[in-house]
């Protein structure tokens, strides 16, 4: 009886141990509604914050617009005249005609490509997309082909695009994932056009009949800095962290009853970005949630920092080298030369990193008389998915080191020349006399 008493309470406790530092361990991460999200630096492509990434089908409703406008930039200028056609009047809310009224514009009016790139991302139009779309490819059914074409060329494995304003009633082949998403978004942010437009609070849009229309960006974190005066005023929980203070740059929502709240936002700290989307989250009346969870992630991810895959100094291969110490002639040598980062190599600790980080080498042609321990033999490269990083790579002998570990032979070298050139010159002394003998029986 006690020994099964004891073997419960032992059982509890470790229970309980592992509990705390499970939790422990997870307690800096941030908690959010949506289903799923990541947070991309946008320079180096790493990902620092990831929850269900890969997940799909994720549907993207008005975020499939960041596309929309990419190809729209890649095709057209900003003084451009764009048609409003029938296809676009027959698009439902939101639209332009919204913002003017139906009888204030028809198929027979234009605007120009910047009015309607501001109507597409500040104001989200449905209409603005597929004036994008026969414009740029001729039908809607081109414009779709463009974008599934560019979707491959960024190397996205699990999405599709049917409209271009991301609506899906009725559709279930257009879809996408956080991770895809993340992607597209920073491509789309890297054109100046979509970037500038992007960074818009509220702006003016004008009809080539007269009429004018104020659009409001719908992306509310815009201009924000996540300080805490923000977190204290919205009521997010900064998990013990401190404000970032980083500034939302750029975004884009999304919303339908299939997707669920969507957004993609773009922030900057000291020259820094990062990018984040979160999906599929909820949509209350105040329309709060997916604003929060970006909040959370990106000051989360602020704050993240890389740990070591490998320590400065340790070594991280060894290569074999072959060689003739008396270069030209005698036996060969094999040597293990290993070679040393000289810093740390870091990745961002997260799920996605960890079943996927990868290690290569790209190495010069190392020759054992060239080896220096200050000269780089070579890269370390480490992959993240798409992000690739390359740290220089060292030996930790040199040519000296090698040349000592031979010294009992090239000692033994310069011993047998000496003999070759004493028994040479002995030689030479013997012939010599043997001639003169010769020489003095003649006279």
């Amino acid at each position: 009886m006690r020994r099964k008493l004891s073997t419960l309470l032992l059982t509890l406790t470790f229970l309980l141990v592992f509990s705390i530092n499970a939790f422990a361990a997870n307690a800096d991460l941030p908690q959010i509604y949506g289903k799923t999200g990541i947070v991309i630096d946008v320079d180096t492509g790493e990902i620092v914050y990831a929850k269900g990434i890969d997940e799909s089908p994720m549907y993207p409703a008005s975020t499939t617009k960041l596309l929309t406008a990419l190809l729209f930039a890649e095709n057209k200028k900003p003084t451009d005249t764009i048609k409003y056609t029938p296809t676009a009047a027959k698009q439902p809310q939101y639209a332009l005609y919204d913002l003017v009224g139906k009888s204030k514009i028809t198929t027979n009016d234009t605007m120009t490509a910047d009015d309607v790139m501001k109507s597409l991302l500040l104001f989200s139009a449905n209409d603005a997309a597929y004036m994008i779309a026969e414009s740029v490819a001729g039908t809607p059914k081109q414009f779709e082909d463009m974008m599934n074409n560019k979707i491959k060329q960024l190397g996205l494995k699990n999405t599709h695009f049917v409209t271009p304003n991301g609506l899906d009633n009725g559709i279930n082949n257009h879809y996408t994932s956080a991770y895809d998403l993340s992607v597209i978004a920073k491509e789309a942010y890297k054109n100046p056009w979509v970037k500038k437009v992007m960074n818009i609070k509220q702006d003016k849009i004008e009809i080539s009949n007269g009429a004018i229309a104020y659009i409001t960006n719908r992306n509310k974190l815009l201009g924000t800095k996540i300080d805490t005066a923000f977190a204290d005023k919205v009521g997010i929980d900064l998990n013990q962290l401190p404000a970032s203070n980083a500034v939302c740059v750029a975004g884009k929502t999304g919303y339908t009853s299939k997707s669920g709240r969507c957004l993609v936002a773009i922030f900057e700290k000291d020259g820094r970005k990062l990018c984040g989307v979160v999906m599929k989250s909820l949509y209350d009346a105040k329309d709060t949630y997916v604003f929060n969870d970006m909040a959370k992630i990106i000051n989360w991810s602020y704050a993240a920092k890389r740990v070591p895959l490998y320590k400065a100094n340790t070594e991280v291969k060894k290569v074999t080298l072959k060689y003739k110490p008396l270069k030209f002639i005698g036996p060969e040598k094999e040597i293990q030369v290993p070679l040393v980062v000289k810093k740390d190599v870091e990745y961002y600790d997260n799920e996605v990193n960890k079943s996927e980080v990868k290690t290569d080498f790209e190495l010069s042609n190392l020759k054992v008389g060239k080896l220096d321990k200050d000269t780089s033999a070579g890269n370390l490269v480490i992959k993240e998915r798409n992000a690739v990083k390359k740290y220089e790579l060292y030996p930790t002998i040199s040519s000296g080191s090698i040349v000592k570990q031979n010294i009992l032979l090239y000692i033994g070298l310069v011993g047998a020349v000496v003999i070759v050139i004493l028994l040479i010159t002995l030689l030479v002394k013997a012939i010599s006399k043997n001639s003169n003998r010769r020489r003095r029986r003649r006279f």
